[in-house]
């Protein structure tokens, strides 16, 4: 076996402790004012990110062939947490989201789980159904209709953001796998009558597209995250204000330290910060394709595939909404926004491709 491949390894920490930092100049206006202790959110997100490298290097450690054989208990333990976390007196609502298991001050959240579980899953399915992948009844819908059940209890609490990640991932793995291009456009025109039927139900999200397409109709409700974090990216500049120096943290970005923690990088490091964000982001994306590409084992190439989708469509999904492209959809930024169940999947995610990576070609 090969070593770790360091390029990845080194962005991904590289990353993180730069949001960690992010995250510290972010929230501790918010932080003081709501729990009078500046530094809340760095201490939790700093705990959660040793805990996560700690796993990272771990994970890193243990023959990722071991997945395939626990694939099917680690799907159905997932629907049962999926299930539990809807139940009252169980799962608890945050920011309007029955989707969090509270444990004391911190929240786990199984639906991050639900991703890694499921690109597991299904590198498992694409490898032991190669043969029948043409056939889209036989080999292609078994696993669609899988992921549209995990979509429905995701939905269920609602999160959208996150289903829609969910859904984007599986069909990235269906097309590396050689599905039939043209079954993706009937998708595409599926997945565009579910969206409307989904906004039909739910008025909120109607008022988030129309918030979207014109934010100023009404500043001060649906449309205002969106203007404050315009607000934030306009001015920045070339090199910005400066770390620490954001305005529009002093409560007009509404937890600047989540969603919309890109808006605060650009208004204090400017364009050299976003470009410093990008390259690694693109780096990430990059290292982890080329293992995919190198790697002998089927299985092992679905899951790098897999989880370099997540990490690509997941970070692209957030800077669209930061910079007012698409509706805002509640989705964070991988490895920089607060949140340590986020976080600590990730890095489990991460784990398994420098496993994966010490036996590529």
């Amino acid at each position: 076996m090969k070593k770790i491949n360091i390029v990845l390894l080194i962005s991904i920490l590289a990353i993180s402790i730069f949001g960690l930092i992010m995250i510290t100049s972010s929230s501790y206006i918010w932080a003081e004012y709501k729990f009078n202790d500046p530094f809340k959110y760095f201490k939790h997100q700093a705990l959660f990110l040793s805990i996560s490298i700690i796993l990272m290097i771990v994970v890193s450690k243990i023959d990722y062939h071991i997945y395939f054989e626990k694939a099917n208990i680690f799907l159905i333990v997932s629907l049962i947490l999926l299930v539990l976390v809807l139940i009252p007196g169980i799962g608890s609502v945050r920011n309007g989201s029955r989707s969090w298991f509270g444990i004391g001050s911190f929240g786990i959240q199984p639906s991050e789980f639900s991703k890694l579980i499921l690109i597991i899953f299904t590198a498992k399915y694409l490898y032991n159904n190669e043969k029948n992948l043409k056939n889209i009844k036989k080999g292609v819908i078994p696993i669609l209709g899988l992921v549209m059940i995990v979509f429905g209890l995701i939905m269920l609490q609602p999160d959208f953001g996150t289903g829609v990640v969910l859904v984007m991932i599986i069909v990235g793995m269906l097309f590396i796998a050689g599905v039939d291009f043209s079954f993706f456009l009937k998708i595409g025109a599926v997945g565009i009558i579910g969206v409307v039927g989904l906004i039909a139900v739910a008025p909120y999200r109607l008022k988030r597209i129309l918030s979207f397409l014109n934010p100023w109709e009404d500043p001060l409700g649906s449309g205002f995250q969106i203007i404050q974090s315009l607000y934030a990216i306009g001015p920045g500049g070339l090199f910005g204000f400066g770390l620490g120096n954001s305005r529009q943290k002093h409560f007009y970005l509404p937890e600047p330290q989540t969603d919309f923690i890109f808006s605060i990088i650009s208004e204090e490091f400017g364009f050299m910060g976003v470009l410093i964000v990008a390259c690694l982001f693109i780096t990430i994306i990059y290292t982890g394709f080329k293992i995919a590409i190198k790697c002998n084992d089927l299985f092992g190439k679905y899951i790098v595939f897999g989880i370099t989708f997540w990490i690509a469509f997941q970070s692209i999904l957030n800077l669209m909404v930061v910079v007012g492209l698409i509706p805002v959809t509640g989705v964070t930024l991988p490895f920089i926004s607060y949140g340590g169940s986020s976080l600590m999947i990730l890095f489990l995610a991460i784990g398994i491709i420098l496993n994966i990576s010490r036996y590529q070609k």
